[in-house]
């Protein structure tokens, strides 16, 4: 059963690679609920928060379960995850943030972590891709590094594919993109503190 492979693998490597998280007519009827005023991506959090083409380029728009239904069926699906991540590995996370994230020609994301030194709620990063035609060549992959900046992973950006990551141990950037790249990157969260 995957959701067994997921729990051992990141309880043994803290990453896990999910080929066919959702299907192709899952992944268009997602896409359909996109509408096309996405924003600049931006870095920092809280206060923080600045604009940087030189650091990241991608345009995103934040879901949320008052979305169209195929929405509400990824929500619904990454609730099931959420329960059985707290039930195998007691994390104790308590909500999921998500969103959209295109990325044009040219556009990367530089080497960053999601949870630097726990400044965050973020606990487990996951990224979902969306592009069904995608080629060798095509740029766009995420590349996930270990603290000693050794690379573990290139990951191809495979419509249907699904990485799971401890947010606070894995660097990791998008390589550019020489092709438009989708894909909807979230946060399961614990607990503020």
């Amino acid at each position: 059963m995957t959701i067994n492979n997921l729990l051992d693998s990141l309880t043994t490597s803290g990453w896990y690679v999910w080929d066919d998280f959702l299907n192709t007519s899952e992944i268009h009827s997602i896409k359909d609920c996109i509408p096309d005023t996405l924003q600049e991506a931006k870095i920092g959090n809280g206060g923080s928060l600045q604009l940087n083409a030189n650091v990241r380029g991608d345009v995103t728009l934040w879901l949320d379960y008052e979305m169209d239904d195929p929405v509400k069926h990824y929500f619904d699906k990454m609730e099931d995850v959420r329960q059985e991540l707290n039930a195998g590995l007691y994390l104790g996370l308590r909500d999921f943030e998500t969103h959209f994230c295109r990325y044009k020609p040219g556009a990367f994301y530089q080497k960053h972590l999601d949870n630097p030194q726990s400044k965050s709620r973020r606990k487990v990063t996951t990224v979902l891709y969306m592009n069904e035609d995608w080629q060798a060549g095509d740029g766009g992959e995420l590349v996930v590094y270990d603290r000693e900046d050794t690379k573990l992973l290139e990951l191809s950006p495979k419509a249907g594919r699904m990485i799971f990551f401890m947010s606070e141990q894995f660097p990791h950037e998008v390589l550019p993109t020489n092709t438009v790249r989708e894909s909807i990157a979230g946060w399961f969260l614990n607990s503020a503190a």
